[in-house]
């Protein structure tokens, strides 16, 4: 939590490693299902965020939660990716039972001018479920 509200953070928090954070969740249009986040990339060496646009969260924490359940992995990337593309992560299982998830920020359409991508790892099953129940507490938590 933030003293804005409800965030979720992923990755290493030391000072050369790349983490990110999801905060300032928002219902732009009122009842409508459209849901948007920010999500912001910080590191020793890098700073951006973007505004990501989902349609319900997108089913990202659904997502999430089938890597888990896959513990002992699978074959090749899977893909996930918000409604408007501003965000993007491909997840890999790594042999030791981890789990490496490239996070890709985008630029809003329609300039699209920059790309960033960060990795992470995770430990698959208790740790990669362990995310999937935080971004869900994030995505369906009260928007004021």
């Amino acid at each position: 939590m933030t003293e804005d509200g409800a965030a979720v953070r992923v990755g290493d928090t030391g000072l050369r490693p790349v983490h990110l954070l999801f905060s300032e969740l928002a219902r732009p249009f009122g009842d409508d299902p459209t849901l948007d986040f920010v999500v912001k990339a910080r590191g020793q060496w890098v700073s951006v965020e973007t505004l990501v646009r989902t349609w319900d969260g997108d089913g990202l924490d659904t997502f999430l939660s089938s890597l888990a359940e896959d513990f002992r992995g699978w074959e090749g990337a899977r893909a996930w990716r918000s409604l408007e593309r501003d965000l993007t992560i491909s997840a890999e299982h790594h042999s030791g039972g981890y789990v490496h998830l490239t996070w890709g920020i985008h630029d809003r359409p329609p300039s699209e001018e920059w790309h960033f991508e960060t990795t992470t790892v995770h430990a698959a099953g208790e740790e990669m479920q362990n995310l999937a129940a935080e971004l869900h507490t994030f995505l369906t938590s009260t928007v004021e």
